[in-house]
């Protein structure tokens, strides 16, 4: 079974954490919010909880990624398990692992279990899958995540969206939608997946509907957890619902960013939230 974490925005937490069943903690929020940071430090739930580099976030803001220093700070403030290294989305794949070396032993003996999140240059695949092959070798890697950048740039794919639109290429939505399937099946066929991947491998965020977790059920015994926001931010400021769609979002994604600061949404829409997150929550492979 697959441990979801679903994101909320900071005045939401109280009222819907409990609906996790590990967390994922976002780095720039333990960095700038107060109240984010100690709600998550105050939390004593018995469920895992990762702490996140920030890369995605800095990523689409253009901004430089925390030093690991500084994620250790901010990861023993908040009582982290597990916090994801560095990684360099759209960089040379061994950027990543070479930053990634030079941190294991410290995020070690600081008390925590080591993340890794491979990435490449746009179309690098072969690079991807020799970095996927190195941390799932590498005793000291003890969660590997397959990210919504790395596995479509890996696979060649740049984003692309309408001019003046929030609207994306639908081509490229159901390109996005299954690639981290292709990197499963991948590697799969290779060999790859086996007593040493068994649980190891973290989604980082869902897309184009919450029906991939559908999609990746073959791959379920080698995948130990799973994040986003979608379900709280498509019901709660979109009002939407997942729907019966071959992906569960007719749409594709709901791609208003989450505003962590918002503490105004309507009533009927967080009873949409709560219905899209047992969407989710009630699936077979999730726990």
């Amino acid at each position: 079974m697959i441990n979801f974490c679903h994101i909320f925005p900071t005045h939401y937490l109280d009222q819907f954490a409990k609906y996790n069943k590990s967390h994922l903690i976002l780095a720039h929020l333990v960095d700038f919010d107060q109240q984010y940071r100690e709600f998550y430090a105050d939390l004593d739930d018995q469920k895992e909880k990762i702490m996140d580099n920030g890369a995605f976030e800095m990523f689409k803001r253009g901004l430089p990624m925390y030093e690991p220093s500084k994620l250790i700070e901010m990861g023993k403030h908040v009582n982290a398990d597990v916090i994801v290294l560095p990684d360099y989305p759209m960089s040379p794949y061994l950027k990543t692992i070479e930053k990634s070396k030079q941190y294991i032993e410290a995020f070690k003996e600081n008390g925590f279990k080591t993340f890794f999140v491979p990435q490449s240059q746009l179309g690098d695949i072969d690079g991807y899958i020799r970095s996927l092959e190195w941390a799932i070798n590498n005793e000291d890697i003890d969660v590997i995540g397959l990210s919504i950048l790395g596995c479509p740039i890996a696979l060649g794919l740049e984003e692309q969206k309408f001019e003046d639109s929030l609207q994306y290429d639908e081509g490229y939505r159901m390109q996005r939608f299954l690639s981290r399937w292709k990197i499963f099946r991948m590697i799969d066929q290779m060999g790859l997946l086996g007593d040493k991947t068994k649980k190891r491998f973290h989604c980082l965020g869902l897309v184009d509907g919450p029906n991939e977790i559908d999609l990746l059920e073959p791959y379920t015994d080698h995948i130990r957890s799973w994040d986003s926001s979608s379900a709280f931010w498509l019901g709660a400021c979109g009002g939407k619902l997942y729907d019966d769609s071959p992906t569960g979002l007719r749409n594709g994604k709901f791609e208003i960013e989450v505003d962590f600061s918002r503490n105004d949404l309507l009533e009927e829409n967080l009873d949409k939230a709560i219905r899209n997150i047992e969407f989710i929550n009630q699936k077979e492979n999730i726990a």
